[in-house]
């Protein structure tokens, strides 16, 4: 693949806007990474804040998400680039609430490309930036309000694709690390939906699969089964007496957040959440 020189020294972080996304927390999660580690994972790969934060700390990366979608989009940037920035910028010239629907209608594109560029182009330009899926896989978001949306940065989509190109990038879902981490070599990090504390913090629509207590508590498991190997494994969850009774006994750190997306703006601010380690 040839990436198109950058023409602004461009570091590689997240190209997408996502629900719960960890860029803001960086500064807290610094004093919790391991220093030393040869292959990164991250089974729930969402936004990637973490992986690119960690770009260069590591020999290469295995990535995976469940939404086929996702995968395909990193795999496009990885990839294709060059034809992903060309599609976009399409895009950006045609925004409009028409054509917004209309992309958002489409849902049999053949082309990988084309897919990803749809998919950037809807979290761009949708409400709050927030992905979801009904039970049919169908992308539900209205569009936002936003009066120029940044629909394509191809400096930061090429920074990216760099950085992507020592990383293995798979659908899968999270137990699929018990058959490739194995040792104190290996870090994995798992960001998975959040254990809802309240009603209207019961979100897990990334996909149409879901995330239920009983998902909770078998990652649980695959992480005291990534311990007892000797794999260094971080954590993200709510702060609530359920993930830390599941953590016991494990190192747990409570974190300074904010909720971001509420029905209600009076809900959205200030809330602690964990960050557990293994080491």
């Amino acid at each position: 693949m040839v990436i198109a020189a950058l023409s602004t020294q461009t570091w590689p972080r997240p190209f997408l806007k996502w629900a719960g996304g960890k860029g803001r927390l960086l500064e807290q999660y610094y004093p919790y990474f391991p220093k030393s580690f040869d292959t990164y994972y991250e089974p729930f790969l969402g936004g990637g804040a973490i992986f690119f934060h960690l770009t260069g700390r590591f020999r290469t990366a295995v990535l995976a998400d469940i939404n086929p979608e996702l995968v395909n989009v990193y795999q496009c940037v990885r990839n294709q680039v060059e034809d992903l920035i060309a599609l976009l910028q399409e895009h950006r010239q045609q925004h409009s609430q028409t054509h917004y629907y209309a992309v958002r209608s489409q849902t049999e594109l053949s082309c990988s490309v084309q897919r990803a560029a749809r998919l950037i182009y809807l979290n761009k330009t949708c409400y709050n930036g927030l992905y979801r899926e009904n039970s049919k896989g169908h992308f539900n978001v209205p569009m936002g309000r936003y009066k120029k949306p940044a629909i394509c940065d191809p400096d930061l989509l090429r920074s990216a694709a760099l950085a992507l190109q020592s990383a293995h990038i798979r659908q899968a879902s999270f137990d699929f690390v018990l058959q490739r981490a194995t040792s104190r070599y290996d870090l994995v990090y798992f960001d998975p939906p959040y254990y809802p504390i309240s009603a209207t913090s019961n979100f897990t629509g990334y996909s149409r699969y879901g995330f239920t207590t009983a998902d909770q508590e078998q990652l649980s498991q695959v992480f005291a089964t990534l311990a007892e190997r000797g794999v260094q494994v971080m954590l993200s969850n709510s702060d609530c007496p359920f993930i830390r009774d599941l953590y016991a006994g494990f190192n747990i750190h409570t974190i300074q957040a904010t909720r971001a997306i509420n029905s209600k703006a009076c809900r959205r601010g200030k809330i602690t959440e964990l960050l557990i380690t293994s080491y």
